[in-house]
């Protein structure tokens, strides 16, 4: 219940539904007789207009990304030291794919089962899934199919980050698996570390999609929807960041 009333926010707030949601109320506002409410309704339908514009545009989407995103690349010219590769769901799937007959992942899931299969080629380790059932199951399908990797240990329970760290933890500390190579978006990596951390597993980024300087985007202050979806991904994970260090400190005073 908590899960899904915490997707229904994410789904209400975060833009493109939370902007357009303000855009109708100031519309609304437009119709009202009082003068002052009028202008309530136009300030507030042109700050969201002007805020879906901004948020759409791939300059401002690169700084919130940036914003987001803590964690360096994972330095491959030093020995790694770990003892499971554990890659986290997220960033869409298909259950039936017509062209490969069968399950598959999204753009952003492959990308992080592409890192991941990577990863197992360099170090050998064994490769842990953990998300929901039917995502794990497209993510064990399209690596044994385009990677030719067998997936040692599975969590497919979880549908938050928080979810991914408490289960993985019940799955792998029998196994003796505590050093993980953490295998997820860049702009997810910081808050997914911290919560693995609490959990007790002692994590080293692995993170993919990572911004660089050097990528130039054509045209950066004309709005489209890559740039949109970029913003979202890292306001949503600024915000859940920050509701993670507020329940944290709220815990430790109440322990106190």
């Amino acid at each position: 219940m908590l899960i899904t009333l915490k997707m229904l926010l994410r789904t209400l707030v975060l833009p493109p539904t939370g902007l357009v949601i303000l855009a109708a109320l100031g519309t609304l506002l437009l119709l009202a007789r009082a003068k002052s409410a009028r202008r309530a309704g136009y300030g507030l339908l042109v700050a969201s207009l002007a805020a879906l514009w901004l948020l759409s545009t791939p300059a401002f989407a690169d700084l919130l990304q940036r914003a987001a995103q803590r964690c360096p690349p994972l330095d491959l010219s030093r020995p790694v030291k770990a003892d499971a590769i554990v890659i986290l769901g997220g960033g869409g799937y298909s259950l039936w794919a017509p062209e490969y007959a069968g399950a598959t992942a999204g753009r952003g899931l492959l990308e992080r089962l592409s890192y991941g299969a990577y990863l197992e080629r360099i170090t050998h380790l064994p490769v842990v899934l953990s998300g929901a059932p039917q995502e794990v199951l497209a993510m064990q399908s399209a690596l044994m199919r385009d990677y030719g990797i067998e997936v040692s240990w599975i969590d497919a329970r979880s549908r938050d980050t928080f979810q991914n760290a408490q289960f993985s933890a019940q799955l792998l500390a029998p196994k003796k698996v505590h050093r993980i190579l953490l295998v997820t978006s860049a702009a997810h990596e910081w808050r997914a570390m911290q919560e693995f951390r609490s959990a007790g597993f002692d994590v080293v980024p692995a993170p993919t999609e990572v911004w660089e300087p050097w990528h130039e985007r054509p045209f950066p202050w004309v709005a489209n929807a890559d740039g949109l979806g970029r913003s979202s991904e890292a306001l949503y994970e600024l915000l859940g960041d920050a509701v993670r260090q507020f329940l944290a400190a709220t815990h430790l005073r109440r322990q106190e």
